[in-house]
């Protein structure tokens, strides 16, 4: 089991920072400066890696699929030819993420695209939901050794543990699931963040969630929840023409979303109690309640529970001690208001 492992210099996983994937996909559409765009924006908004998807019509859908209902009864076969990338653009697109910092991934969905893709040196495969019955496919990619991310919208236990069998039966332990929604836009109740946690616990992997839902505020949810990957669509103008512009948020919305995970990340913690930190001391001190004589006490006078009263600051004795101090004797005066310190009795 490993829940740990680098795609280029980033750590995934344990108690690493979230690796951020920008999708773009096929929202270049097939424009190269519209893709190179994209990733300017992507980086300017401090995400890790951006994503496209490889895929050719021929080989990826039948020319007599129905249409779906979302994207109003289109012929699907048209319209995925219409959006296949110039895998010509993958060499040079990837050059210019390695000059900008950026990690450069693409969902092959084709065995050439992952023999091409592999060639190039690519960090790490990622594995559409829709493929994820494609034994042939996970196994080509689990035999170039790279990391393997694999979404698991629409999946039952039994194809999870499949697919993560056949990895791990050529060697490949460098395993991410994402949890994800295979609606576009997706609903929010279907989100189904707990099986973040229940993905890592049951098979003993790296998981994170692919987002299809408006907005950013869910990823930001799924990383409190323990995801150690995000991936989220993204677009340059949700108004631009194409099937996956209309869920994806824009790059100061991604720009958004990266602060807050990041934020989010810090507010974590180690969930350890252990008493005030040093920046709450002085709340601690002066915040707090503590024991404080409720009348004028005289030295050498016997203090009864009628002359104590609990109140801020907790500069004196701790409330749960007043019983202890029931009865003692007044070493100085002590006026009222003052909280009572160990010295005083």
């Amino acid at each position: 089991m490993i829940t740990e492992f680098y795609i280029e210099d980033c750590a995934i996983g344990g108690d690493n920072p979230c690796f951020i994937i920008a999708e773009i996909g096929s929202n270049h559409n097939n424009d190269y400066d519209i893709a190179i765009r994209l990733i300017d924006e992507a980086a300017k908004a401090g995400v890790n890696a951006v994503k496209f998807q490889t895929f050719r019509a021929s080989t990826h859908y039948s020319k007599y699929a129905p249409g779906f209902e979302y994207l109003n009864g289109l012929k699907t076969y048209d319209l995925i030819k219409s959006l296949e990338i110039n895998r010509d653009w993958h060499k040079p697109l990837k050059e210019y993420c390695d000059s900008i910092g950026l990690v450069f991934l693409s969902s092959p969905c084709d065995s050439d695209a992952i023999e091409e893709l592999d060639k190039l040196g690519v960090a790490a495969f990622k594995l559409a939901s829709f493929d994820l019955p494609d034994v042939s496919l996970i196994k080509q990619m689990a035999r170039t050794k790279r990391p393997i991310i694999l979404s698991t919208g629409m999946a039952n236990w039994m194809e999870i543990q499949n697919a993560i069998d056949i990895l791990r039966s050529v060697g490949n332990q460098q395993i991410a699931l994402l949890q994800c929604t295979s609606l576009y836009p997706a609903p929010i109740e279907l989100s189904n963040l707990h099986t973040i946690k229940t993905m890592k616990n049951a098979f003993g992997v790296v998981t994170g969630y692919s987002d299809h839902t408006i907005g950013e505020h869910i990823c930001i949810a799924a990383v409190a929840q323990g995801a150690s990957i995000i991936e989220k669509h993204f677009t340059l103008d949700r108004s631009m023409k194409g099937p996956d512009h209309k869920f994806a948020i824009e790059p100061k919305e991604l720009e958004t979303m990266v602060q807050h995970i990041r934020d989010v990340e810090r507010s974590i913690g180690d969930g350890m109690k252990q008493g005030p930190r040093p920046e709450e001391k002085e709340m601690f001190d002066k915040g707090r309640r503590s024991i404080h004589a409720a009348c004028d006490i005289n030295k050498g006078e016997k203090i009864t529970k009628d002359m104590l009263i609990i109140k801020r600051p907790g500069l004196g004795l701790p409330p749960y001690l007043k019983p202890h101090i029931v009865n003692r004797i007044a070493k100085q005066n002590i006026k009222k208001d003052k909280w009572i310190t160990w010295e005083m009795i």
